[in-house]
């Protein structure tokens, strides 16, 4: 197992996503309009920068326009793509050498422009754009009524024994 950071990071994503994700399969139904339609925007909008941010750390040109679907899909399939992306990340990064965290990877942003970013801080980029908007799904959540998973580093932590 890969010790540094970005690795533990990206694991802390997978578990807080996947978390967040269990919750929702049990109400996201039971959300009321506009507050639902909010909240599968924010899923779409966290997994199509994600990608993105694959494309970037590949080293592959994407076709994304926007950082959003023009069209967001439904529930399941946010929820089987952002599995399938989660899974992605903690084998990147867990298989990502030290010495190429540091490394500089020039790409361009969906709206065209260009930039320079490394593979650590690209990694940081999706760890932290995703906590944050889980935090956005979290309040509407708790508007609704409804617990949201538990979504501290700390919490990842201590579940995983340390």
């Amino acid at each position: 197992m890969n010790a540094h950071p970005y690795a533990t990071l990206m694991r802390f994503r997978q578990w807080a996503t996947s978390d967040l994700y269990a919750v929702l399969a049990g109400c996201i139904e039971g959300v009321p309009e506009p507050d639902r339609s909010i909240i599968l925007r924010v899923l779409d909008h966290i997994h199509t920068v994600e990608e993105i941010f694959r494309h970037n750390l590949e080293r592959r040109p994407h076709d994304f326009r926007a950082p959003r679907s023009t069209t967001v899909p439904p529930f399941d399939v946010l929820r089987s793509a952002s599995s399938a992306l989660g899974a992605w990340y903690v084998d990147y990064a867990g298989g990502l050498a030290p010495a190429l965290v540091d490394e500089v990877v020039d790409f361009t942003y969906s709206n065209g422009s260009p930039a320079r970013m490394t593979r650590g801080e690209m990694l940081l980029h999706v760890a932290m754009h995703g906590t944050y908007h889980r935090g956005n799904v979290g309040i509407l959540l708790q508007k609704n009524g409804i617990q949201p998973n538990q979504d501290r580093l700390t919490d990842f932590l201590e579940a995983r024994g340390g």
